[in-house]
């Protein structure tokens, strides 16, 4: 039996682990939900000046890509982010970049930013 995974990049806060997970569980059939977490991951990852930070994401993201052959990466922005604290409509932007910059990783896998709203629904951006 294959098992397919998802890998999510994911805010620390617990409390958008679980939506996101059954999100990807929901959307992409995944088995599991690689969690790569980072206190706005969002934001780190679209102003790309991070690097140190930037560079062990993708290292991990790397990991669930090659050794667990997961087929999609999930960047996740969420509403009441203590590591991001800016409005809605900046943190849409921050996924969208980052999205755009995950792609520049040249995995071979679908990106999609998502959104965790204050009743911890997700939707995709």
């Amino acid at each position: 039996m294959e098992n397919n995974f998802v890998t999510a990049i994911n805010c620390m806060d617990g409390r958008v682990q679980k939506p996101v997970m059954d999100f990807a569980i929901a959307k992409f059939g995944a088995d599991y939900v690689d969690i790569v977490t980072e206190a706005g991951p969002d934001n780190i990852l679209s102003e790309n000046k991070d690097i140190d930070t930037i560079e062990s994401i993708k290292k991990r993201v790397l990991i669930s890509v090659e050794k667990h052959e997961s087929k999609v990466i999930i960047i996740a922005g969420h509403h009441d982010c203590a590591g991001n604290p800016v409005e809605k409509e900046m943190h849409y932007k921050h996924i969208r970049e980052s999205v755009e910059n995950i792609k520049k990783w040249n995995f071979d896998v679908e990106v999609c930013g998502v959104w965790v709203d204050e009743s911890w629904g997700v939707q995709l951006i």
